[in-house]
């Protein structure tokens, strides 16, 4: 019993020694990957037993043959068992990983459900409002003079038409988060997407008396869906004119490089303030109150305009970014050049 009780201490102290040597390595890479504390806590765990079974053999005096036939089987116990344990470390660890970031991911959606229901039952809840006031007022008999009356059915088309471009937007939104988006892609010369959009625009450009400038010639073709194409054209646009101030220029331009074509939309409204930078193409964002939109024609995005603009470029296989430049900020969008 003595004997067994010695063996059991000397065993106990070895591998108490090398546990706390791995206690010690686990708290001096706290700040590591799970990785790492996985692969130290193995090889603590296992070094103990190797640490008591080698104590136990070298009381014991055995021979130099019999030790050497004990080490060798532990080495190899011990390479089999840190294999096996690193291999399904990695899993364990990637799988907790994953499991974080899923989590994180749930939460900015939620959040963002959150958000655009309350953008958009903002910018429900003013126009419904006038509308109804508008239309009792018509209902009534309270306007009669035919100048009023037609202001009023002026003003009940243009808040129908906002609420039809909201509505769009939300649909647009829903079918690129379901991942409901079909494109139909084919070779897109993209000078005529931009004619199109600024002759959109130019109405609205002129009424803030902004300057739309573009070269008339040197724009790439791309590889795309020209309907979706067009409305990230025709979003960028809107936004730039909508934050930039009376009297401002947006620029438009447009090169390739060797297999990719790029287009930038590039403004005068002073800039993004740079902890929004990561965040105007979230939904429903729409910055400090510096950067809300001037009250010119109401515009009815919700704060979506951007959101869907990341969308349909992700969906091309493409990227959009946004940096600040001297006077403004320039929105750039990478599509795949065709190959013309």
């Amino acid at each position: 019993m003595g004997d067994l009780a010695l063996i059991f201490g000397a065993s106990l102290a070895a591998a108490l020694a090398v546990g706390l040597a791995g206690a010690v390595a686990l708290r001096v890479l706290r700040g590591r990957s799970i990785t790492v504390h996985i692969s130290v806590l193995l090889a603590s765990t296992v070094g103990a037993v190797a640490a008591g079974v080698a104590v136990v053999a070298q009381a014991m005096f055995l021979s130099p043959h019999d030790l050497q036939v004990v080490l060798t089987t532990l080495a190899a116990a011990a390479v089999v068992s840190l294999a096996v344990g690193w291999l399904f470390g990695r899993r364990l660890a990637a799988a907790a990983v994953w499991a974080d970031q899923a989590r994180a991911r749930e939460r900015r959606i939620e959040k963002g459900r959150r958000d655009l229901v309350a953008w958009v039952s903002h910018d429900l809840r003013t126009p419904l409002a006038g509308l109804r006031a508008m239309a009792e007022a018509l209902e009534d008999g309270v306007v009669d003079e035919p100048v009023t009356v037609a202001e009023y059915h002026r003003r009940i088309r243009i808040e129908t038409d906002r609420m039809t471009r909201l509505v769009d937007d939300l649909f647009e939104l829903s079918r690129i988060n379901a991942g409901a988006l079909r494109l139909s892609l084919s070779t897109v010369a993209l000078g005529d997407v931009v004619s199109d959009a600024l002759a959109g625009a130019a109405p609205l450009a002129a009424a803030r008396r902004i300057r739309l400038v573009a070269p008339e010639s040197g724009w790439p073709a791309v590889t795309a869906s020209e309907r979706e194409l067009a409305r990230v054209v025709g979003n960028l646009l809107l936004n730039a004119i909508r934050y930039t101030p009376a009297d401002g220029t947006v620029t438009v331009d447009a090169g390739r490089d060797v297999d990719t074509a790029w287009l930038a939309v590039a403004d005068t409204c002073g800039g993004i303030p740079a902890d929004d930078l990561p965040r105007v193409f979230d939904v429903a964002f729409r910055g400090e109150p510096a950067r809300t939109p001037a009250a010119v024609e109401p515009s009815g995005s919700g704060g979506l305009g951007l959101a869907i603009v990341r969308g349909l470029v992700e969906a091309h296989g493409g990227r959009v970014e946004v940096q600040n430049v001297s006077d403004g900020c320039r929105f750039v969008v990478r599509l795949p050049a065709a190959g013309i």
